[in-house]
Order: structure tokens, then C-alpha cells, then sequence
């Protein structure tokens, strides 16, 4: 399916690209997600007159996302959960636990946007992990996991 992309899309393309997609991938996320229309005479006509509009509203997205980018780098998060004695936790902490200890310190960020390339955190220590906050702008945040022996 031809698609007109509505913003950046990471591996896709950028704001105003006519690319093919597999039909599902536009059908169920893309075009519900606001992201792309399909490429027809008259969504092309209607894009080319909101093109300023959608640029704009794009540059404000990437501005706030690099001004959160600033706040957020070198940020440390302490998260406390049940280990034992040789430093293993009893389940995990997700990208979820992390968000929500972010969202306690005033940030409010999806738990999609923070990276975990190894998995959940299983022991106790520090760990950095990246927060892709925009598709251009990823920072790097401290997540360190205390263990309570209780």
C-alpha cells in the first residue's frame, strides 16, 4: 500500500515521503496512529496545503523532546525491590517499574520510549539505560536497583 508519511517514522521516512508499506502495517498503526494517510490525488492535495502546518507542529515536538532530553540526561532513578542474599532480585524490574519511578519524580515519559536491550533487570546494581524520547533524540538515564532483605 502507498502511504504519505504525516511525520518521522523511524526505518520508514521522513515528514511528506510516499513509501510502501505491507497493508496491515498501514491498516492497524500507521494510518490509526495519525502517522500517514493513504496516497491518493486528494490526500496529497490536502497534505501539500497542511505541509507548513505539520512541519511546524513537528519542530515543536523535537524541540520539547531535546528540552526534556536535557532535564533527563544523567538522571538517576533508585527503584528498591526483594533480593537475595547473592544480589538476584525475586522477579524483575521492566521498563514499566521504570517509568512509573520517573512519573514519581515529575517525568512523565511512555514506558515504549525506554530502551532495555538485555531485558528486564534481574540484580541489584546500576544500570544505564536510553530513553528515545523523540526518533531523533535518545538520552541516557542511571537506573539503580536496590536490594531490601527483608
Amino acid at each position: 500500500m502507498q502511504i504519505i508519511l504525516l511525520e518521522k517514522v523511524v526505518n520508514l521516512g521522513a515528514l511528506g515521503d510516499v513509501v510502501k508499506v505491507k497493508d496491515g502495517y498501514a491498516r492497524n498503526y500507521l494510518i490509526p496512529q495519525g502517522k500517514a494517510k493513504r496516497a491518493n490525488a486528494a490526500n496529497l492535495a490536502e497534505f501539500e496545503a497542511r505541509r507548513v502546518e505539520l512541519e511546524r507542529a513537528q519542530a515543536e515536538k523535537l524541540g520539547s523532546a531535546q528540552e526534556l532530553a536535557g532535564k533527563l540526561e544523567g538522571l538517576l532513578v533508585q527503584i528498591t525491590r526483594k533480593a537475595g542474599m547473592d544480589g538476584r532480585l525475586f522477579g524483575s524490574v521492566t521498563n514499566a517499574d521504570v517509568a512509573e519511578a520517573l512519573a514519581a519524580q515529575g517525568f512523565e515519559i511512555e514506558r515504549s520510549a525506554i530502551r532495555m536491550p538485555d531485558g528486564p533487570l534481574k540484580l541489584v546494581g546500576d544500570f544505564p539505560l536510553e530513553v528515545a524520547l523523540h526518533s531523533d533524540v535518545v538520552t541516557t538515564i542511571t537506573v539503580s536497583v536496590l536490594g531490601d532483605q527483608q
